[in-house]
């Protein structure tokens, strides 16, 4: 079983984020890591490969940095990782995204399952895995909860508020999986080290056979035209309580429409 897990960098959101002078996601001036969401999708991938055979290849686009996200995914297990590093990309959209995932996917030979995290924790999206599906012409069952894989089927059970509901599709496919499927390893001190040494191709569009005028910030369907930095915290209101408290807090809701 050949497995490719699309993984993204993205920024640290205990950090103080911003935006570029274009209005694109600042991803230099702030610390970076794995989304957090994708972790599940490469524990996943590591659980399916360990329960038989095969290999677990990690994908990810972005700026040189982004070799971040690769690294952690090594040191968690995964066998090799796949960079896609190009300038022309920065800016891209969800589907330019999908376009250059794709053609990696492809570009990675005989794939048996592509994985993929909930969202990614800076777009918070959750489109590109419908998007990469139709682009490699795969199904897609998302929001996997529980997986399994079987007689080149793949089975999942999706949650929702009031019901479950259980999807099977035939391999090859593309699935996403929630925060709810496992509990993500941390990287051993064996790992780490093994990291080291496992091998990471870095491809240009142009390896890809994707045009630049596909991808970046000219390309993308919709862009931000102004941001405005969140106001900063205002010191809260103190009430005494005494023997008043409950009519001034109701005053405060209502004088705000909350109550």
């Amino acid at each position: 079983m050949n497995i490719v897990v699309c993984v993204k960098y993205v920024p640290d959101a205990q950090g103080e984020r911003g935006f570029e002078s274009d209005r694109t996601t600042d991803r230099e001036g702030v610390d970076g890591l794995l989304s957090e969401l994708d972790e599940y999708a490469v524990e996943e991938a590591l659980k399916i490969v360990e329960a038989g055979e095969g290999e677990v290849t990690v994908l990810t686009m972005g700026p040189e940095d982004a070799a971040t996200a690769i690294k952690k995914s090594l040191q968690m297990g995964a066998h090799q990782g796949v960079h896609v590093l190009d300038e022309a990309i920065a800016g891209s959209d969800a589907v330019a995204t999908s376009l250059v995932l794709a053609e990696a996917v492809r570009k990675c030979g005989e794939v048996d399952l592509v994985l993929t995290g909930l969202a990614s924790t800076d777009g918070v999206m959750s489109v590109v895995p419908a998007m990469l599906a139709e682009r490699l012409g795969l199904p897609q069952v998302t929001f996997a909860s529980e997986l399994t894989v079987e007689g080149g089927h793949v089975r999942i059970r999706r949650d929702n508020e009031s019901f479950s509901e259980t999807v099977e599709a035939d391999l090859p496919a593309v699935v996403s999986v929630t925060d709810q499927i496992n509990e993500p390893r941390y990287p051993s001190f064996k790992g780490i080290m093994a990291a080291k040494k496992k091998p990471v191709q870095t491809w240009s569009l142009a390896d890809l056979g994707v045009d630049p005028s596909q991808v970046g910030l000219d390309a993308a369907w919709a862009r931000v035209e102004e941001t405005q930095a969140r106001p900063p915290r205002e010191a809260g209101e103190v009430v005494t309580d005494e023997g008043q408290g409950g009519e001034a807090l109701a005053d405060f809701l209502a004088a705000r429409r909350l109550a």
